[in-house]
């Protein structure tokens, strides 16, 4: 796997949105990355938008001469207070850029944000035919710690999701969560 010339990583802005969500709207259409069953309205991806313009849930896009390539983000597992120092890790990538290393670029990047926020652990929620995204986590230390059976149904099947993890150490410091429901 080579990583494509010229691939940028950067931190996404509005004007990335139609990008990444033509990226998404694919893999509901096509793929099993998501169980979303629906396309995604641009409106609906600008509210997305606004619950991710927090700098403790950062959003990077990789690039390539052609634009927008793969999105990648960090979100929190829940808004309780406890959980401030955990984040679930989500790329998609869009079909030009397949097994040419923007996925590694892009969870690289995304390690090294989650370890810049204060982030101790990320985790991985993939569905468990995607032997892609699990060897990808792998590659960056993610262990393995469960798999959720039938837990999605999309295109006429019942699907599994696999749980990794990756504890990347003691964090620098405290972080505040939306709310502490």
């Amino acid at each position: 796997m080579t990583a494509p010339t010229a691939l940028k990583i950067r931190h996404a802005n509005e004007a990335d949105l139609e990008a990444v969500n033509r990226i998404y709207n694919r893999e509901i259409e096509h793929g099993t990355a998501t169980w979303d069953l629906e396309p995604w309205t641009i409106e609906r991806r600008r509210v997305w938008w606004a619950e991710h313009s927090d700098p403790l849930q950062p959003v990077i896009v990789a690039e390539d001469g052609a634009g927008v390539v793969g999105f990648a983000y960090l979100t929190l597992m829940s808004r309780k207070a406890g959980w401030r120092f955990t984040r679930e890790d989500t790329i998609y990538i869009d079909e030009r850029g397949r097994g040419q290393g923007v996925g590694a670029a892009l969870l690289g990047a995304l390690i090294e944000e989650a370890r810049a926020i204060g982030v101790r652990l990320v985790v991985a929620s993939i569905t468990s035919t995607n032997e892609v995204s699990i060897r990808l986590h792998r590659r960056f230390g993610f262990e393995m710690v469960g798999t959720l059976r039938n837990a999605g149904y999309k295109f006429g099947e019942w699907m599994d999701t696999t749980y990794m993890q990756v504890d990347l150490g003691v964090t620098r410091g405290e972080l505040r969560v939306a709310s502490s429901e």
